[in-house]
């Protein structure tokens, strides 16, 4: 039986920590890096598949070096784009990451065109719209990793603001990846007792609100960069429910196709993921706040999709 083969596009911070935690927990049987650099790729696979050799783990890491050799990919990560730098919001990052994505779509559509595609370049939800446009995949198979990384810093908020019970907090948030993403405190527990139960509304609030700027708290410390070991941990897990068809449930961005109201959109919603990439999108309940919420995230993603629209940028 063919080993499980993933392509991460992308040999920076983010797409060489997807790599080396693939190769070190032996989900699949090869790792693909694929740069403009290809030096640098070359350099990043060499260590990781020592690395590898050193937990006496199967898998192989390797450089690509033409565009064919992405080819038989079961999933491929685009982590490919301009980093977000101190004082630049996600929008600002708009036509040169769509224009990246659209450049490396093309390879895809060629050469691993029964793959599914984890798009991980912000902004999120628009790139994975232009690579589901570009691609002309099925939407089940064009995902954007956001809900998850999301949900864990929440996570980790929660964790500050009680003090306890680390490892146990499941928080839930859906729509946008960026300042319009709704945290949903009604579906976020902490070893199974409700979040609601435990913190006051000005408390959650304030998680809430700390929540939507996590990635720019970490940039502002960062000063150069943006984050990296957190993105990568989320996408890694999209990655293996995918190729181990867990099943398993998580908050991850995809075409809405008139669920909670909307079309034509690219957001966070709960969703199973499996093999075939995203195999069934549940629709929660959301009070009347939520639903604004949601809604102001979708037209903030709609919006971007007009800025591309009125340039020509998918003729």
């Amino acid at each position: 039986m063919r080993g499980k083969k993933v392509t991460i596009i992308g040999a920076g911070n983010v797409g060489s920590t997807v790599a080396y935690i693939l190769a070190m927990n032996g989900a699949c049987h090869e790792v693909v890096l694929k740069d403009r650099n290809v030096e640098t790729a070359k350099g990043k696979a060499l260590d990781m598949s020592q690395a590898a050799n050193a937990a006496r783990m199967h898998t192989i890491v390797y450089a690509a070096q033409k565009p064919e050799d992405i080819t038989g990919s079961d999933v491929v990560v685009i982590t490919a784009g301009s980093p977000r730098l101190p004082g630049m919001s996600r929008d600002d990052l708009l036509m040169i990451n769509a224009e990246i994505t659209k450049e490396v779509i093309q390879d895809v559509k060629i050469h691993a065109p029964d793959s599914v595609i984890i798009m991980v370049s912000n902004p999120l939800d628009v790139t994975t719209y232009v690579a589901l446009k570009e691609s002309g995949f099925p939407r089940e198979r064009v995902l954007g990793m956001a809900g998850i990384l999301d949900s864990a810093r929440m996570a980790h908020f929660i964790f500050e603001k009680i003090g306890y019970g680390a490892g146990q907090i499941r928080a839930s948030v859906m729509g946008g990846h960026g300042d319009d993403m709704v945290p949903l405190p009604k579906f976020s527990t902490v070893a199974g007792v409700p979040l609601t139960d435990l913190l006051t509304e000005e408390e959650i609030l304030e998680i809430v609100d700390r929540t939507k700027h996590g990635g720019a708290e970490i940039v502002g410390y960062l000063k150069t960069g943006s984050a990296y070991y957190a993105p990568a941990k989320s996408t890694a897990m999209m990655v293996e429910a995918i190729l181990k068809d867990t099943k398993q449930i998580q908050p991850c961005a995809i075409l809405l196709d008139g669920e909670y109201g909307h079309r034509d959109v690219v957001s966070g919603v709960p969703m199973v993921l499996g093999a075939g990439g995203c195999e069934k999108i549940f629709e929660v309940t959301l009070n009347l706040g939520q639903k604004r919420n949601f809604a102001k995230s979708v037209e903030s993603v709609k919006s971007m999709i007009r800025v591309l629209e009125e340039k020509n940028f998918f003729n």
